[in-house]
């Protein structure tokens, strides 16, 4: 047994070593991005906002200094990766020299709050605004996020050394030992599917863990939302959590549609009235006693500002204050905290300050398959039970070392769990969302021909007699002269396909004319074009905003990244897979989870616009072929 017993620490040890290889990987890469790449590229690229033009600054509810900035210029169609939370610094451009110098403020801060092209930074508070507020030609770039490694490697610390309930929990995981569980008659639940209820009754019977495992379309969302609202009839309050800040926001907002009140730790990143009510900063502010605080933390600013010299009792005005302060604050958060029945965040998010001592039954972790293991051990922590829910046939965690993600540091704990206890896991199996043509492929390369699809779905289709598939073969194009042939735009931003691209907007359009104006207008058909290449993106953009022809349907077609069409669906989707060379060379077109993300995205049509050649060397890709054209 002795192996068996130091083997989860062994393996967490290891972990923590690719996670170290990992930390190097990216911080080198931020700082020969910050040295090296120009400053039009961080702009492009959404990591950096220039020229800035700066707005107030005041203490926000949580006594924090703000300062508002807001982007000029005109790169709408660039999204950027600002969100709450991440870490950012300013910058000034000495543009006197012949070359542009970029000089950074030696400190960081931290986002607050973005809402368009308005964002809202949290500051240290010892006089260092005043410099940048007083520059000429400052901008803001995202930072190297060193708080989340920090928390992931103090948490893997934490579990390798954990007696007690963590310690358990850890051992279980790491092992086929099998999990415990209640027994009492199953639930029914009428508006449920038979798969989807019997994955809430596995939650509510798991002592130590349950896994929902909820490929595309299948209700995920729902039967966590039914899970959850189910512990609280059992529980006084439970932890939500997710990898992403979007995430999060989704499931909190689903809960409190089902009339559940939660607090969001963290500010969400579609600013609404909706989303920001519930969310901690908010509810702060709203509390009856909160103008007495901030007329007490105004008198301990003012004391200190206009301290007199020989003052004796300067000190003990100042003590009473501030004991007067932290009093009201513990009072407004032990109730905010108190009439909440889910706290949510994010997994790092869930180290916050506020949390600090704070225990909870259940946690359920949303999106989990995209989470790297270090994170979720972050919140597992504070509570005896865990479930997960997710895809890990879907898009994975972001892992930018190479060497850590053959070490393995992609494997996540909800891959773990499934391999080690598949008692505990439930496969969702009926899909609403695509017509059974699109879904079928997904469903016997992924999920072993398990998933079904719901009657009402199964042959949806726009036109009479459409295909829902159809596979458009570049190869055997020509667009104006142009070659369809991949082109390099600047390392790790990625590639472009130019031909490609005004062809996918030709396919558009010719598909837009068959079904009609009026009707698309009426219907209000919307369309995603999905490309892997951010550059590819961006193109694309560019070229719909100058097309006539779309102008009417600006606000039916998004393009977008497979990630960013995470967890949504269209009516209409297409694909520009961009790679054409002679090589058959596809990079990381060859991570086959992002290719379902972006194959099962499509209600009722699916386009796939690449070069056959190039892409069916591949197994996959030759498959996916041959299954379209025999459609």
């Amino acid at each position: 047994m002795g192996n068996q017993q130091s083997s989860p620490i062994l393996a967490l040890q290891q972990q923590r070593l690719l996670l170290q290889l990992e930390y190097q990987t990216e911080k080198e890469a931020f700082r020969k991005q910050t040295e090296e790449m120009g400053l039009q590229r961080k702009v492009k690229r959404g990591d950096a906002w220039y020229p800035l033009k700066m707005g107030r600054s005041y203490y926000n509810s949580l006594n924090q200094l703000v300062v508002e900035v807001f982007r000029q210029g005109d790169d709408d169609e660039i999204e950027h990766n600002f969100e709450f939370g991440r870490p950012v610094c300013f910058f000034r451009v000495d543009s006197e020299k012949s070359k542009e110098a970029i000089r950074y403020f030696n400190f960081t801060a931290t986002v607050s709050y973005v809402d368009g092209d308005r964002m809202v930074v949290a500051v240290p508070d010892d006089g260092h605004l005043i410099d940048v507020q007083g520059a000429e030609n400052v901008g803001i770039q995202l930072f190297f996020d060193e708080t989340s490694y920090k928390m992931m490697f103090e948490a893997l610390d934490r579990v390798m050394k954990a007696k007690g309930r963590l310690g358990y929990l850890r051992d279980l995981f790491y092992s086929h030992q099998k999990a415990e569980t209640f027994s009492f008659a199953p639930m029914r639940f009428p508006y449920l599917n038979r798969t989807q209820e019997e994955a809430v009754n596995k939650v509510l019977w798991a002592k130590d863990v349950a896994v929902v495992h909820g490929p595309p379309g299948t209700g995920k969302t729902t039967t966590l939302v039914e899970a959850i609202y189910e512990t609280l009839r059992r529980e006084s309050q439970v932890l939500v959590c997710a990898q992403s800040n979007m995430a999060v926001d989704w499931i909190s907002e689903k809960l409190v549609d089902r009339g559940v009140n939660v607090l969001r730790i963290g500010n969400p990143t579609r600013v609404n009235d909706k989303m920001l009510s519930f969310t901690y900063e908010r509810r702060f502010e709203a509390h009856p006693d909160y103008e007495l605080l901030w007329s007490i933390r105004k008198a301990i600013r003012e004391l200190r500002a206009h301290r007199k010299r020989g003052d004796d009792k300067y000190h003990q005005k100042l003590e009473r204050l501030k004991e007067r302060a932290i009093e009201l604050e513990i009072r407004i958060n032990a109730q905010l905290f108190g009439e909440a029945r889910v706290i949510a965040s994010t997994l790092v998010g869930s180290s916050s300050r506020l949390l600090e001592g704070q225990k909870f039954g259940t946690l359920f972790i949303d999106e989990a398959a995209q989470a790297l293991e270090a994170a979720c051990w972050i919140p597992i922590r504070r509570v005896s039970r865990v479930i997960l829910a997710g895809d890990h046939c879907q898009l994975p965690p972001t892992v930018k070392s190479i060497a850590a993600l053959k070490g393995g540091l992609g494997k996540t704990l909800m891959e773990r769990i499934v391999e080690n206890k598949p008692e505990v896991v439930t496969l969702l199996k009926m899909q609403y969302r695509m017509n059974e043509e699109i879904m079928r492929f997904s469903s016997d390369w992924f999920y072993g021909n398990q998933v079904e699809s719901a009657p009402e779905v199964k042959y949806r289709s726009i036109l009479d007699l459409d295909i829902p598939m159809t596979w458009v073969d570049t190869s055997q194009f020509t667009v104006d002269g142009l070659q369809f042939t991949e082109e390099f735009v600047g390392e790790s931003f990625g590639r472009i396909n130019k031909a490609e691209a005004e062809l996918t907007l030709l396919v558009l359009e010719n598909y837009f004319s068959k079904i009609g104006k009026q009707r698309i207008l009426d219907e209000r058909l919307d369309v995603g074009i999905i490309s892997p290449y951010r550059a590819q993106v961006q193109h694309l953009r560019r070229l719909i905003k100058k097309r006539e022809f779309f102008k009417p349907y600006r606000s039916l077609i998004s393009v977008n990244t497979v990630d960013g069409f995470q967890g949504q669906e269209r009516d209409i989707i297409l694909i520009s897979l961009v790679r054409a060379n002679d090589e058959g060379q596809i990079g990381f077109l060859r991570d086959l989870r992002r290719m379902n993300v972006a194959i099962t995205r499509a209600r009722m049509k699916l386009i796939i616009l690449g070069d056959a050649s190039t892409m069916t060397r591949h197994p996959f890709y030759k498959k996916l072929y041959d299954y379209i054209e025999a459609l």
